[in-house]
């Protein structure tokens, strides 16, 4: 029988508001590739956020304008605006835009923390640079819209609401989503007593702030779990479109040799002049191929499907009911069989 699977664990190391880093060991050899490498790529595509993905400044009506007063062209500011992390609820309607404002007056610099948010929205960045007013008494009043999505949308792509959209002035802007910046993984060899072909997966995440790495992990994996859970949920009524037959196997097939089943000395050469030295091997054939086998006959397949559904299995394409009534029948008529040979 198949040694189970070591259950390993998970460490975090260190963490902060912006940077995680965290250990899982002991993993059999493999897994700690497969999952560092799905995890990063879920971490950095799908991991849901705020971005600011379009603006609207007093007296500019394109991004190509100048802002009165103001050292940055519209293209320089947009690129600083870019830079805002947002913290904004979930859950909202689709496309749901929030209005945060900025109204300063120069000379001086304006920055992430002169940015009015609503109560439940916050920047988190309030450092970052936007711009700087030059001339005295100049202004500089604008509103950002923020909205919630992942990944990446191009400005062409910002799909605002039609009043809004309408509106002479409001400039749409690419916007990258995803609040985690960096991940990286490393996989080093470990032990655990005397087995020493195990590895240790190790987890670095950076954010922008506005999720905390922990935060961020836990829902790639749970991005993952719900991905994953159709093929455990996979049966006969799928909709996935399955070759008539084609069976799944099942996940407690034994890794039995086929000397440890006792079959008859024909059924056993059989078998092994075809190839098939183990259950998991049979499972996989139908009764067809079975029977196509040099001197494998209706006896033979008999005892074959008998043993398997001792197990708990069946040929590929079978059902486990099925058979066994099937072998019941067969049983009954070996019988009768056997008592008019005797009279």
């Amino acid at each position: 029988m198949a040694e189970p699977f070591l259950v390993p664990h998970i460490e975090a190391i260190e963490q902060s508001g912006t940077y995680g880093k965290f250990v899982v060991e002991p993993l059999e050899r493999g897994f700690a590739t497969t999952l560092g490498n799905a995890l990063r790529r879920v971490l950095l595509s799908s991991i849901p956020g705020a971005a600011v993905t379009a603006i609207k400044v007093e007296k500019v009506l394109h991004e190509f304008s100048t802002i009165p007063g103001v050292k940055e062209d519209t293209t320089e500011l947009i690129l600083n605006i870019k830079e805002l992390a947002v913290r904004a609820p979930g859950g909202g309607r689709p496309n749901e835009v929030i209005t945060l404002t900025v109204d300063a007056r120069g000379p001086g610099v304006v920055t992430g923390a002169d940015v009015r948010c609503p109560n439940d929205v916050e920047v988190v960045n309030p450092e970052v640079y936007l711009a700087t007013i030059s001339e005295e008494g100049a202004t500089l009043r604008m509103e950002l819209y923020v909205q919630r999505g992942r990944g990446y949308i191009a400005p062409e792509k910002v799909a605002l609401p039609d009043a809004l959209a309408k509106t002479i002035g409001v400039i749409p802007i690419g916007a990258m989503f995803s609040p985690v910046r960096k991940v990286n993984y490393i996989v080093e060899s470990t032990r655990v007593g005397f087995k020493t072909d195990l590895e240790r997966l190790t987890l670095e995440v950076w954010t922008n702030g506005t999720i905390y790495p922990v935060h961020a992990l836990q829902e790639s994996a749970r991005i993952l779990r719900d991905f994953m859970d159709m093929f455990v949920r996979m049966d006969a009524s799928s909709s996935l479109p399955l070759p008539p037959e084609t069976t799944l196997l099942p996940a407690n097939v034994p890794d039995v040799r086929v000397e440890e089943l006792d079959f008859s000395v024909r059924t056993y050469n059989c078998l092994k002049r075809a190839g098939i030295s183990s259950v998991r091997d049979l499972v996989h054939r139908t009764q067809h191929e079975l029977m196509s086998i040099r001197n494998f006959g209706k006896r033979s397949l008999y005892e074959v499907r008998e043993k398997l559904a001792q197990l708990g299995l069946t040929l590929r394409g079978e059902n486990l009911e099925q058979v066994l009534e099937e072998l019941a029948a067969t049983a009954g008529a070996h019988k009768e069989e056997e008592e008019e040979g005797k009279e």
